[in-house]
């Protein structure tokens, strides 16, 4: 007879998360180190009980966190599994109706980024014995249909626990995919109320310690073989690394190998960190917000070497990334929807730490000519000097952002941790930051989330702490991500984490500002200003968002507008870094000082019919610009594009 104890579905539940584990190598470590939730009616007497409980019983086993807003517990989980290769990530427990909805962005995010997190909404009642209840949506033409079903698009496994025995596979495959390299993203389990407190005979080997170990497939001798034949043949070879080398932890061999051929790198904004800055092969960023050294050589590169990366437009220069007629690519993946993008028949389906090690071993050292080898160092050289020319401090009251970036990059330790996601600090950081750790650059940049850096941040620092490490974590955000998510402040306080964050105030919203004139509308929409100013250049917002920060509780410096503002910054930040406190720096900055142009491009379309002479301008340049895009396939000598 099958040994078995009495439980409710969320004691069952919360117990098993508590025992599972993740084995990558020779690392172990809790799948699921913590539970963040906020409770209301649908989660309180079942995953809140079940958490009480077991803190009760058995303390420390299953950490409960409380937090402040459902979207922000979603963006820590993404924050910590980023940190710690998709390793392990958090579970967010969240009550019936908006409770649950509130994570949908988070969801999103998380399977954009291809990171884990398990999302638990709560759902109305299975047996409907109540129907309607308080927050639940009808529709008529589905009765079944509730507000968790929205998850299921956002989600890369999904599934409802409508009956208690349901429990045990739906738990064990939301497991498996939210450790496999391939698969990951949000993991959804909604769970009705009247379910999460059923009572069940659970197996006692559902509570036991489960093992998942990561999948690190191995190249295929086929494919490996086709790849080493390209990379040997081509005359300018060009790798684009992305986020799977750092989650496969393949920076070491990404390292080797370039240095053994003399290949090129340019990174995507999740694959920072995969080489650094100042390695003689890393050219940084490229793409749209990419560096002119990177861009200049993809543009050129007859062969492109993807190594964990979805190709975004962002990366691609929405297809303009890549000049050369005959263009070929070899994508090396282990999620095979990525590896056969830009119609290559060159795919390599395996983990990028195994492929790297594979290709060095097969490919000869110098493999690029010395040509190649001098045009690569000298597009390094003037990129380096374009960087610490927008580093270099103008004494303006209001800095320009680079100035900014500048100062925070010299105040920090080279482990430290930059972390943001939206407006106009990404593309800056992508093209200035100058990172030195494979874990020190963190700019969510796929689903590139507006309030995503405080939260985000936050789940970094946990990561960092979980690994034994008191590397710092700098929160930059501009005021518009701010407005829509500082509420994990608060967190911060309670729990007495420490964490910098750089508030840059340019009083609305500065990426799109810039975005909408080059396009021709004038900047409509995007400063904070009093509603009656027809001009929207005066009577800006008398919001005191430095204020704000303080009410939280936080240690708060604000920066004057003076000619010695990124002196003020970088003291500032120094006391910020020897503080054991959580500081919040606010500085003003002038959104019309831009970052020494890319020459990259982001396909944004702009009307055929306009009676704007700004907007018929743009349209003009827009289909000028238009014409260096390459089609999937037909290049003109039959290529790949």
């Amino acid at each position: 007879m099958t040994a078995t104890r009495r439980m409710s579905v969320s004691q069952a539940l919360i117990e098993f998360l508590a025992n599972q584990w993740t084995v990558d190598g020779d690392i172990r470590e809790r799948t699921i180190p913590g539970v963040f939730g906020i409770f209301g009616h649908g989660n309180v007497a079942g995953i809140g009980q079940a958490l009480r409980q077991l803190d009760v019983e058995r303390p420390g086993l299953m950490p409960y966190h409380q937090a402040r807003n459902e979207q922000a517990m979603v963006h820590q989980s993404v924050g910590f599994a980023r940190m710690h290769r998709r390793r392990a990530t958090f579970a967010s427990a969240a009550s019936v109706g908006p409770g649950a909805t509130n994570m949908l962005t988070g969801a999103a995010l998380a399977t954009t980024n291809r990171l884990p997190a398990l999302l638990l909404p709560s759902d109305t009642f299975a047996t409907r014995v109540a129907d309607p209840v308080l927050q639940q949506l009808e529709q008529p033409w589905d009765i079944g249909l509730t507000v968790n079903d929205a998850f299921r698009p956002l989600s890369r496994f999904f599934d409802r626990v409508q009956r208690p025995e349901q429990l045990f596979s739906i738990a064990l495959n939301a497991l498996r995919v939210l450790v496999d390299p391939a698969e990951t993203g949000a993991v959804t389990i909604a769970l009705p109320e009247d379910v999460q407190a059923e009572g069940i005979d659970v197996p006692l080997s559902f509570l036991a310690e489960r093992e998942w170990h990561v999948r690190r497939p191995v190249p295929e001798r086929g494919a490996l073989e086709r790849a080493v034949r390209a990379i040997r043949a081509a005359k300018r070879p060009f790798i684009v690394a992305g986020g799977g080398v750092i989650y496969s932890g393949a920076e070491e061999q990404l390292r080797a190998l370039v240095e053994v051929t003399g290949i090129p790198v340019g990174t995507t904004q999740a694959g920072g960190g995969s080489l650094a800055w100042d390695h003689a092969q890393y050219l940084g960023g490229v793409g749209a917000t990419g560096s002119t050294a990177a861009n200049r050589l993809a543009a050129e590169a007859d062969l492109v070497i993807g190594i964990g990366t979805r190709y975004s437009d962002f990366t691609t220069g929405s297809r303009t990334a890549f000049q050369h007629p005959g263009v070929e690519f070899v994508n090396i993946n282990v999620a095979s929807f990525d590896a056969y993008k830009h119609g290559t028949q060159l795919p390599v389906i395996a983990d990028a730490r195994e492929t790297l090690m594979a290709l060095a071993a097969a490919l000869p050292d110098g493999l690029v000519s010395e040509e190649y080898a001098t045009r690569i160092a000298g597009e390094k050289r003037e990129w380096d000097a374009a960087v610490d020319a927008a580093f270099a401090p103008s004494s303006l009251a209001r800095p320009g952002q680079s100035e900014i970036i500048g100062a925070v990059q010299a105040a920090t330790d080279p482990e430290d941790v930059i972390v943001q996601a939206a407006g106009s600090l990404p593309g800056d950081l992508h093209k200035l930051w100058r990172v030195r750790d494979p874990l020190g650059y963190h700019v969510e940049y796929a689903f590139s989330c507006m309030g995503y850096e405080i939260a985000g941040g936050l789940g970094a620092k946990r990561g960092a702490l979980a690994d034994g490490s008191d590397r710092d974590v700098v929160v930059m955000v501009g005021d518009g991500s701010y407005l829509m998510l500082s509420s994990e402040l608060a967190t911060i306080v309670a729990e007495g984490i420490k964490l910098i964050v750089v508030i840059v105030q340019n009083h609305g919203y500065a990426s799109i500002g810039h975005l909408s004139e080059t396009v021709g509308s004038e900047r409509f929409g995007t400063r904070y200003r009093m509603q009656d100013d027809p001009a929207q250049v005066e009577r800006l917002l008398p919001v005191d968002l430095a204020m704000n920060a303080r009410s939280y509780g936080l240690d708060v410096v604000e920066i004057p507008a003076t000619a010695s503002a990124i002196d003020d910054l970088s003291a500032a930040l120094a006391a910020a870094k020897a503080s054991p406190r959580s500081t919040v720096i606010h500085i003003e900055s002038d959104p019309l000082l831009y970052a020494p142009d890319g020459e990259g491009w982001w396909d944004v379309p702009v009307p055929e019919e306009a009676s704007l002479p700004s907007t018929r301008r743009a349209r003009r340049e827009y289909e000028q610009r238009r014409t260096a895009q390459r089609p999937l396939l037909g290049a003109e000598d039959g290529g790949e594009a």
